[in-house]
């Protein structure tokens, strides 16, 4: 049970939540990349998978030789504040890509919301270890309650399977971390309203 844990922990990495929930807007709203070959997605795909998973991991691994961090699971809350500073300027240099990649604008309102998303992380990990992994996977499922908002796909399939995942996921993360049930939840709120927020409050302006 502990060994299927922590498979899906790594497996559902928040890290990996971007670049999936990028890779799903693509596939299922043909707005999205209305303009893009599917060359061009792979590409792009390839790009941020650099800046949001790559230079994150790479970053993580120089603070661990340094000395500044005792693992790559960030066990300790003070650990966890530089990475997370990390992954916003990265995920920043991310969303920079999206913009001068013709995108539809919902594009850039999902990863401004994984930004804020990040960002109130960081901010609240100076008090308490909210948790990275449902706030992932939260914004993942609420970039696609966002898609299904703004422009009416049938979703229900990727959303029935994107909430089964998140229950295992905050399940696992209770059995293989030190996280309160608070922690799991909140983190998960806190990543479903940043996305689907920042995807749907431009639409009724």
């Amino acid at each position: 049970m502990l060994a299927a844990a922590r498979l899906l922990s790594y497996v559902l990495h928040p890290l990996l939540m971007p670049l999936i929930a990028l890779w799903a807007m693509l596939r299922l709203d043909p707005h999205v990349g209305y303009f893009l070959s599917p060359a061009d997605r792979l590409r792009l795909l390839g790009m941020v998978a650099i800046m949001t998973v790559v230079f994150p991991v790479v970053s993580v691994l120089l603070l661990r030789r340094a000395g500044l961090v005792t693992s790559l699971e960030l066990p300790r809350r003070e650990e966890r504040i530089v990475p997370y500073l990390m992954t916003l300027l990265y995920g920043g240099m991310a969303l920079y890509l999206l913009f001068r990649t013709p995108l539809h604008p919902i594009a850039h309102a999902l990863f401004i919301g994984i930004l804020c998303a990040v960002a109130l992380s960081a901010i609240i990990t100076v008090w308490w270890k909210i948790s990275a992994h449902t706030v992932g996977i939260g914004g993942l499922v609420g970039s696609l309650f966002g898609l299904h908002a703004v422009h009416g796909l049938d979703l229900f399939l990727p959303i029935a399977a994107a909430i089964l995942l998140s229950g295992l996921l905050a399940t696992a993360r209770l059995l293989t971390s030190d996280h309160a049930h608070a922690q799991i939840h909140a983190g998960m709120a806190l990543g479903m309203l940043c996305t689907f927020c920042a995807m749907v409050l431009p639409t009724l302006r």
